[in-house]
């Protein structure tokens, strides 16, 4: 399975700008009573959690990212919508346990990647810029500013659930769309190896993600 090309900068192993993948995981962990109650602060959230990990990710190594990012990316994105979005019409046909796998697989990837991808700190800042409607959604703006200088656009979509607001995608300068890109590779994989191929490549995607970390840190 060829490496996926999505809305996120490597902060720490690669210079100049690398994708990276930002969806969600639906691992089970303890989700807090008080979940933010509007578009900003679900963001906010996630990026204070992202620049603390970055600030001690020497130190925490992968399995340590890992454990602190899972539970916040887990509470504050939609995985279960996303999932079925990136698979397209093809999750209609899926089993119920089927749908599970494939969400926890995708679940167990996500994870790996941003311990992956946000290992370190050179003094880069997340800064949310503003929001403003998409349709039935918000869209919440921020930009990335790396250390460099660069700057990197990032769009949040914005779904309210259950009175929390849950981030639905994510595109990078306006244009680049997370779930488009998922959901092409997705249709590749399926239309070549079926459902049981999908949860084996993203599988082997977090082996190969685990110990590329573990390597480096």
């Amino acid at each position: 399975m060829s490496k996926p090309i999505t809305p996120f900068p490597r902060t720490g192993k690669i210079a100049g700008l690398s994708l990276a993948l930002l969806l969600a995981t639906g691992m089970s962990a303890v989700v807090p009573a008080a979940l933010p109650m509007n578009p900003q602060d679900s963001v906010r959230s996630l990026y204070d959690t992202l620049l603390t990990t970055m600030k001690d990710g020497r130190t925490l190594g992968q399995s340590g990212r890992y454990a602190r990012l899972a539970p916040v990316v887990g509470r504050l994105f939609d995985v279960p919508l996303m999932a079925r979005l990136a698979v397209g019409p093809s999750w209609a046909t899926l089993s119920p346990a089927q749908q599970q796998q494939v969400t926890d697989a995708f679940a167990h990837y996500i994870s790996a990647t941003y311990a992956d991808r946000f290992d370190s700190y050179s003094g880069e800042q997340l800064q949310i810029i503003g929001e403003q409607p998409y349709g039935a959604e918000i869209t919440v703006k921020t930009k990335i500013i790396k250390s460099n200088g660069e700057t990197v656009s990032l769009d949040y979509h914005m779904r309210e659930n259950a009175g929390s607001w849950l981030i639905s995608d994510v595109y990078m300068d306006g244009s680049i769309s997370q779930l488009a890109t998922q959901r092409s590779e997705f249709h590749s994989i399926l239309q070549r190896e079926g459902i049981d191929g999908l949860i084996i490549a993203l599988n082997r995607k977090v082996d190969l993600l685990t110990r590329n970390v573990a390597k480096a840190s």
